[in-house]
């Protein structure tokens, strides 16, 4: 199954999407270049905002009479986002799921590490097209209430689609 028709399934039903993936028990590489092809996707999704900031930067730097080095380009800006997105996010998620298993174990979970693993990555991949969009509307429209509702839909989404992905990993 494609990686588009996987999150559709995932969207459609997070457990029964899960259970099935659970199934096939992929193996950790596999389940590592995921978690690398969603935080891809959510650097990508900071393009359009760093674009946005980057010009709106030199804009203000330009009127106050600061100099052009002065501050960041949008290769630093990209750089930067990269180094965290790519590198930083993937660790510190593997912890969040190491950690969600933990507390899960002390409410009843009968499931391992990977298993919770493997359901944070395909929530967190499943997550990336709604990401995408809420990264274009923060560059075309900038901060604002549109932004917040929408990322705040974003967050609800991915959170949902982790939990129930988590509560059936774990029982």
């Amino acid at each position: 199954m494609s990686i588009t028709a996987d999150i559709l399934a995932a969207w459609k039903g997070p457990r029964r999407f899960i259970r099935a993936k659970l199934a096939d028990r992929p193996r950790e590489a596999t389940v590592l270049v995921l978690m690398m092809a969603a935080c891809v996707l959510a650097f990508i999704a900071r393009w359009p905002a760093l674009a946005r900031q980057a010009e709106l930067d030199r804009r203000m730097a330009e009127a106050g009479g600061m100099a052009p080095d002065q501050i960041p380009s949008l290769q630093a800006l990209m750089g930067i986002n990269l180094f965290v997105l790519v590198f930083v996010l993937p660790l510190l998620l593997f912890a969040v799921a190491a950690l969600s298993h933990l507390v899960a174990r002390a409410f009843g979970g009968r499931g391992d590490h990977a298993a919770a693993r493997l359901a944070l990555v395909w929530a967190f991949l499943a997550a990336a097209p709604a990401m995408l969009f809420q990264g274009l509307l923060a560059g075309l429209a900038g901060p604002g209430l549109q932004l917040t509702l929408v990322g705040a839909a974003v967050a609800l989404a991915f959170l949902w689609l982790w939990l129930s992905m988590l509560i059936e990993a774990e029982s």
